[in-house]
């Protein structure tokens, strides 16, 4: 770890103190969603330190145009951002005539920050001490309603504590922000409009190039010991900056309080944005403070119903995993099939783009289970509406015939990613989205996907990998060349194991959906042959190249080897490293990583966690023990997928280390870089640790299979998942494993290898 601030807590994240170096990482963790929109947890006054400012809004983007030395042709144009939106939280003031700012004041005391993640609010509180020797306390609560999505709601109180002090109060929105990534030092936004009304102000901007239009509203409320006072004047100091001022004296021990209601109304929801922010405030103040915080925890207490994981003895492991849920409940509810979910969520910028192979890979089992199955298909629609782009990606590097490639970082389904040993080599990815469709079916039982939309993205992605695989004379058999495997620190490699694997699977998977789909639903197969022009020749054909592919492979070790030459490098294992020499992504220039035997997370390993079933234990075992001393862990989404295996292998204190390592990756921040935002989408895999891990969890054959172990450490530890319309829940305890499932009619489970049924509502010890 690299940081250990945060108070242990189980439902909440704590921060006591003020310190500078700490604004923006606790700016990160203490970030506030609600599925439209997040914002990182900047301080609603002005503050002249380091901070890094962001409010998003989901599914609003920029291409601001790729920055590269040198252009190749199918680069992709543009780098997707995520665009910094205009700021509705802003409330200046004043005490006494002197500009407040915590950075400047001369003392600060009894500074806490908590984010109440059972209830889903953010509360900042402190004493100050201004250079006027004025003396305040401060107690801030902020949080994005759940029930209206557009809006996000404020109680600032102020009180004074040296005598009576002058305030002035000015509450305002701001379209003049900018990203900090990027590229060009672009402004994204332009504004259209404003407009005043005694107490509210309303900024409509527009995005350049991509046209989204909306709104940013900030209504106000302010009340002196509890009688209202009435707006002063409008503020504009520009176009983009519209404010509503308040002036009062606030008598010593008595509060300021001030409530404002704002947010966004966006164009992708509405023809008028201004009338629909116009709506929200009204509705949001028809409702009050009291009564949308209230709505705000039922809404979460029924999140947590199902999501909820309890770990018991060991307070810093719970508060690892609820964060993580938090955070993906903050992030996305599945309520909008046109979003995603982004690697930052709604916590920072970095890498851009919404959507990437993580949802497939990680995302997708923590939603299918947690939530309706419905959940997870929007995901998988999400995918089928950008089939088009995916084909047209695939175009542009010279592939046709209908075949698609998915891009590896998009938001509208068109490749955005700036880097070409990403862009064109890591085409791994393919396999994630068709490895999803055949783990929806697996899990849900739904097959009516398959035949309505999942066989053409199928169809597409095999044809990816026949055209892109080439016949090799010399091994006799089928090779693909210059890739980049889920290891991104192994650049233009040849015969990564894992992409290999996954594209031999896809085709047989491929032909296999096919051929059941023709027999079981002749309808849907008519209308897909005559759309795609697929023949059974070509059917043929990937299976050949399937049953005939190459995998590199050591007869001394036993092992497949993750690409040809693995074995050419220096193979000094990752305890042999200098710890000042960590992490080597900050450390090592590109050259030295890419001539390193290093592994930056799970590859050949990824391949045994998806496809566990195809390898025995005593095969996983061997290639755990020989690739895991080579991996430096240095992507979120590599302890997870160890915590698993190390699980399976019976390798509790390294399954538990990873664990810990997953779930407070970012509280603890293990990578150094926690102030650029939270790792959303690793997140999903810190629920599979527990649940796949520690549970043990599998379908096979229609049944569910449970393998429970449970770390030393632990007391006992419960979760829930959602299968086929049956909640079941699952309380791990040392010597015994309880089961109940909701509803009227009995699950039968399989439990370490024996069968067992479930009675409804009644509690099954095993």
């Amino acid at each position: 770890m690299n940081q250990d601030y945060i108070k242990p807590d189980g439902w909440s994240i704590i921060e006591e103190g003020f310190d500078q170096e700490r604004v923006k990482s606790s700016e990160s963790l203490f970030s506030i969603g609600n599925g439209a929109m997040g914002q990182r947890a900047n301080f609603e006054e002005n503050y002249s330190g380091e901070t890094f400012q962001g409010s998003y809004i989901a599914g609003i983007y920029y291409p601001d145009k790729t920055k590269v030395g040198w252009w190749k042709n199918g680069y992709p144009e543009y780098f997707a951002k995520v665009l910094n939106a205009p700021n509705w939280i802003g409330i200046d003031f004043s005490v006494n005539g002197e500009s407040f700012d915590l950075a400047k004041c001369t003392a600060v005391a009894d500074f806490k920050r908590e984010l109440n993640m059972k209830a889903g609010w953010y509360r900042r509180s402190f004493t100050a001490t201004l250079a006027n020797q004025s003396q305040i306390a401060v107690e801030v609560t902020r949080f994005l309603s759940l029930e209206l999505d557009e809006v996000g709601v404020i109680q600032y109180n102020i009180t004074a504590l040296s005598g009576a002090l002058s305030l002035k109060i000015n509450s305002y929105v701001d379209a003049a922000v900018h990203n900090e990534d990027a590229n060009w030092e672009e402004r994204f936004w332009e504004t259209l409009s404003s407009t005043k009304a005694t107490d509210a102000v309303y900024v409509t901007a527009r995005t350049f190039k991509t046209h989204f239009e909306a709104t940013t509203f900030g209504a106000t409320n302010v009340s002196n010991n509890g009688t209202a006072i009435d707006a002063k004047e409008i503020s504009q100091e520009s176009a983009d900056k519209l404010g509503v001022v308040f002036e009062t004296t606030v008598a010593q021990n008595t509060t300021l309080g001030i409530t404002k209601f704002g947010g966004y109304t966006v164009s992708m929801n509405h023809e008028n944005t201004l009338a629909a922010a116009q709506k929200a405030v009204e509705q949001a103040r028809a409702l009050g403070y009291d009564k949308l915080l209230q709505m705000q925890a039922e809404a979460w207490s029924k999140i947590w119903e199902m999501s909820d994981i309890t770990i018991e003895g060991d307070v810093k492991a719970q508060q690892g995993i609820r964060f993580n849920i938090f955070q993906l409940n903050q992030t996305y509810l599945g309520k909008d099939s046109r979003l995603n979910i982004g690697p930052k969520g709604f916590t920072g910028e970095k890498y851009g783009g919404s959507t990437y192979w993580d949802t497939e890979a990680y995302c997708i089992p923590f939603y299918m289970a947690t939530k309706d199955q419905e959940v997870a298909r929007n995901l998988l629609t999400y995918r089928y509406n950008q089939l088009d782009r995916a084909i047209e990606n695939a175009a542009k590097l010279g592939f046709n015939n209908g075949a698609a490639l998915y891009p590896m970082v998009t938001m509208n389904g068109e490749e955005c990613h700036n880097e070409w040993e990403i862009t064109f080599e890591e085409i791994h990815r393919n396999g994630a989205i068709a490895f999803a469709i055949y783990n929806y079916y697996r899990y849900t039982g739904d097959y009516s996907y398959i035949p309505e939309k999942g066989l053409e993205v199928l169809i597409g992605i095999a044809r990816f990998w026949k055209q892109r695989a080439n016949f090799s004379t010399d091994k006799n058999k089928y090779v693909i060349l210059g890739v980049t495997g889920p290891n991104e620190y192994e650049n233009n490699v040849n015969n990564n194991w894992y992409t290999n694997y996954i594209a031999k699977w896809c085709m047989e998977y491929a032909a296999e959906q096919t051929e059941r789909v023709a027999e079981e639903y002749p309808s849907d197969y008519s209308r897909i042959v005559a759309k795609v022009k697929l023949g059974s020749q070509e059917i043929s054909e990937w299976r050949e190249v399937g049953t005939n592919m190459y995998f590199p492979y050591s007869e001394t070790y036993g092992v497949y080897l993750q690409q040809d030459g693995f074995l050419d490098k220096e193979l000094v294992k990752v305890d042999k490293l200098d710890r000042s020499q960590r992490p080597i992504n900050q450390k090592w220039s590109w050259d030295r990583i890419l001539r390193s035997p290093y592994i930056k997370q799970a590859d050949v390993l990824q391949g045994f966690y998806f496809f566990e079933d195809h390898f025995t234990t005593e095969e996983l075992e061997k290639h755990f023990d020989f690739y895991e001393p080579f991996t430096v862990h240095e992507s979120s989404l590599s302890p997870c997928v160890h915590s698993i295996q190390a699980a399976v292998l019976g390798k509790m204190e390294m399954a538990y280390t990873f664990y810990l390592r997953t779930s407070r990756l970012d509280l603890d921040d293990y990578n150094k870089e926690v102030e650029e935002g939270c790792h959303i989408t690793s997140m999903a895999g810190t629920w599979m640790s527990i649940v796949e891990g520690f549970g043990g969890m599998r379908v096979k054959d229609n049944q569910l299979h449970f393998t429970p172990r449970i770390p030393k450490e632990w007391e006992g530890y419960s979760f829930k998942i959602n299968f086929r319309h049956q909640i079941l829940k699952v309380t791990v305890k040392h010597g015994e494993t309880q089961f109940m499932v909701d509803g009227d009619k009995p699950l039968h489970v399989i439990v370490n290898g024996k069968a067992v049924e479930v009675i409804p509502n009644s509690l099954i010890a095993v």
